[in-house]
């Protein structure tokens, strides 16, 4: 049985505010996991995703980050917490963790040794595995990296991954749409219940037409009402109404995501916007990821302007 019961929406992957001195600011984080469940269509919130720093928290820190969050959302909406690890002992320690924190599910990240050296569809299935006994409650959310990358899933491991009861959702990001559209049809052909998200950040459009359920990105920490909106444009078949909302949000994009894939400074670009547009009080990150310097400012609060949502 599913722990999480709707996966068909959006789900941001959620920002981590920090205080000036690079401590979890907790009631900034409560308050932002508050504003993003009261919009329509958000059906879940990810923690301790690359938008939410990750690889900058300590583990104990990843379970306070789930904590709070799911604490705030206790009632309203479940919380996912990703699980970013490198061997199979301390995925299970983190996985308990996380559900002990009050986490249903569990966004599965390949091991980044993985992009160095690579590794076989039997390493893949037994990392899954291991979290699956170490929490057996949760659901587990298959993480797909960009198809140049070496830790990127095939066609086949992702149909294989399908197959298993306990993955009931794919986060898709394989930056190649030749790929991505034969995942989609491999994973649809091995079960077609389980739910297929873009987290294509920086081509929404383009990939949420593509037959999906969904979409799980950190950029819906920053504009969920309008990245709601164009799902709902898309699920309608309203293409001209769609664009008309890319249109909005590309603007955005190029200004977080400087027409590439995220990054580390993406990321602090975007809590930069969330701060212009009001979201935060604050866009600390820590180091040693940069803040955005002058001309990227200038870009933000540009593009902020145009989408209407300046506040700063």
């Amino acid at each position: 049985m599913p722990s999480i019961a709707n996966y068909r929406g959006i789900i941001p992957a959620i920002a981590c505010p920090f205080t000036p001195d690079h401590r979890i600011d907790e009631p900034a984080l409560r308050k932002l996991a508050s504003w993003l469940a009261g919009h329509e269509g958000v059906v879940a919130v990810m923690t301790n995703g690359h938008t939410g720093e990750v690889f900058s928290l300590t583990p104990a820190e990843r379970a306070t980050v789930t904590r709070i969050v799911a604490d705030e959302l206790r009632g309203r909406l479940p919380v996912i917490s990703s699980i970013v690890c490198e061997g199979l002992s301390e995925a299970a320690e983190h996985a308990r963790a996380a559900v002990e924190a009050g986490a249903a599910g569990l966004d599965v990240m390949p091991p980044h040794h993985w992009l160095r050296f690579g590794f076989t569809s039997g390493h893949a299935l037994q990392y899954f595995d291991a979290i699956h006994r170490a929490a057996p409650g949760a659901d587990l959310v298959c993480h797909v990296y960009p198809a140049w990358t070496r830790a990127a899933y095939s066609s086949a491991l992702l149909a294989d991954l399908a197959r298993l009861p306990y993955v009931q959702a794919f986060k898709v990001g394989q930056r190649d749409m030749n790929k991505y559209a034969r995942d989609v049809q491999a994973i649809r052909d091995a079960d077609a219940g389980k739910a297929i998200l873009t987290c294509h950040d920086e081509y929404l459009l383009a990939s949420m037409v593509q037959g999906v359920d969904g979409a799980l990105v950190g950029f819906a920490t920053f504009i969920p009402q309008l990245i709601g909106d164009l799902w709902r444009a898309v699920q309608e078949g309203d293409l001209k109404r769609a664009q008309r909302i890319q249109a909005v949000i590309t603007p955005l994009k190029d200004a977080v995501y400087g027409g590439g894939e995220p990054t580390g400074e993406a990321h602090a670009r975007m809590k930069a916007g969330m701060y212009l547009a009001g979201v935060l009080d604050d866009a600390t990150v820590r180091p040693p990821t940069e803040a955005p310097d002058t001309r990227e400012m200038t870009a933000l609060r540009a593009a902020v302007e145009q989408a209407g949502l300046l506040r700063r």
